[in-house]
């Protein structure tokens, strides 16, 4: 392996982590509707939280669904 591959290879690594890391607090952001926790009533709260729950499965399944095709 030579010197440009690695590099290639690190590069992408801290990518995907970067784009994962950005997409997951996308889907926080608008999960709380651009709110922050201590603005928001306890209805709002609890809705938040399962919006981030949906969210989470809906990745999973995506997962899932990728590594059968």
């Amino acid at each position: 392996m030579n010197l440009n591959q690695i590099i290639n290879m690190v590069i992408r690594m801290v990518m995907r982590r970067g784009i994962n890391m950005g997409i997951n607090k996308g889907i926080d952001l608008a999960a709380r509707r651009g709110k922050a926790p201590s603005a928001m009533t306890p209805e709002e709260r609890k809705q938040a939280q399962q919006a981030k729950q949906t969210a989470a499965k809906a990745r999973k399944a995506a997962r899932i669904t990728r590594r059968f095709f």
